[in-house]
């Protein structure tokens, strides 16, 4: 063969659109794709998704270990308690029957506060003595390693349902929330060294502007772990309302609300929160609004609006934004330093939008870790 006239279009015929082995080239990938498209495209997302399911598995089993490791190391309870804590963590909460919608807000109040008790006479239970900031942190505690288990075991379903199925639309979904899924795990797993060491969070920047607002005076107790107190600012009365600090708590701010309201007609209600930024946003940004700033399943902002809505006052909003991960890890001093900032603009709006001899009712929502008053 004379390999010095090798000719590469004589032999693929890349002149001759009648030539076999161009035909084959082509026409072999396109039937292929056409039969096993599907499973290849499942096989190659597969792989993506199953290492974010190992990370999954890797978070859910540190968050119960450190809050195994951290139960018998500083708490030492009577007795070994993993057995417990692992009934605890697999807990679930089954919501109410919402076919008729009537009165389905104090249903699903009454069952998660129903949850919460248990919880915690159950906490106590494993301790012969342990004070109410660590019942508090414990149930934290709990609460990420319960939901690091069920973000797994959600996500490993999916995951198996579509594989054993060989249905790549049935895995799309999960593709597409992963990177929210694992955004939110690697932010529980970061709020556990704060919560174990009791710092505040970012969450609590709310409860720190009112906490420094209470500073000097009288607080009194309102609802379950959530404190109030009286001041004035420029001829107007002010009414604070935050979770008891420094526990890992956000109290039952819609009983306070509802307490205070029924008390004092407060001319205008105004909420301090920390809010989700959306990307592109600056951390720490401090924005203005209306509408019950607060967060949760609902319940307490629905009693929020229930009760301003009867008594015809406004509620007002100041959110300061930050990430998911920021809102539930040790609190960064970016946000810690906006405190000064969201006071001057609470200032700002009561004069804006209230007159002397008026009352505003000031409510600062979040968790309250670290945040005494």
């Amino acid at each position: 063969m004379d390999f010095a006239n090798f000719d590469v279009d004589q032999i693929f015929g890349l002149g001759d659109d009648t030539n076999p082995l161009l035909w084959l080239i082509w026409i072999i990938p396109i039937v292929i794709f056409m039969f096993y498209g599907q499973r290849i495209q499942l096989q190659i997302t597969s792989g993506d998704i199953k290492k974010n399911i190992e990370k999954l598995k890797q978070l859910k089993e540190d968050s119960r270990k450190e809050l195994i490791d951290y139960i018998k190391k500083e708490l030492k309870p009577k007795t070994d308690p993993t057995e417990k804590l692992d009934r605890f963590i697999s807990y679930f909460t089954i919501m109410p029957v919402d076919m008729d919608p009537n009165g389905i807000i104090p249903k699903v109040r009454h069952i998660m506060r129903s949850r919460e008790e248990y919880t915690r006479s159950q906490v106590k239970a494993i301790f012969s003595d342990i004070d109410l900031l660590e019942i508090t942190k414990v149930q934290n505690l709990l609460e990420v390693a319960t939901t690091l288990q069920l973000l797994y075991k959600i996500v490993n379903h999916l995951f198996l349902t579509a594989k054993k199925q060989n249905n790549y639309p049935l895995i799309l979904p999960l593709q597409m929330m992963l990177p929210f899924i694992m955004e939110e795990a690697d932010a529980l797993k970061e709020a556990i060294p704060a919560l174990k060491h009791g710092q505040p969070i970012g969450d609590g920047i709310g409860p720190m502007v009112v906490g420094k607002m209470m500073l000097g005076t009288e607080k009194q107790k309102v609802a379950f772990e959530t404190v109030w107190s009286q001041t004035e600012h420029e001829g107007r009365k002010l009414y604070l309302l935050k979770a008891e600090g420094p526990l890992a708590t956000v109290g039952r701010p819609g009983d306070g609300v509802e307490h205070i309201v029924s008390q004092y007609k407060p001319d205008a209600i105004i909420m301090i929160d920390a809010a989700v930024k959306l990307e592109g946003e600056d951390s720490a940004t401090v924005a203005q609004g209306f509408g019950a700033a607060i967060g949760g399943i609902g319940t307490d902002r629905f009693q929020i609006e229930e009760i301003a809505t009867k008594n015809n006052i406004p509620i007002f909003a100041i959110v300061i934004k930050q990430s998911i991960k920021e809102a539930i890890a040790t609190m960064t001093k970016e946000i810690a330093d906006k405190a000064d900032e969201t006071r001057s603009q609470l200032y700002e709006m009561i004069a804006e939008h209230t007159k002397p001899g008026q009352s505003i009712l000031v409510v600062g929502v979040g968790n309250t870790l670290g945040v005494s008053q």
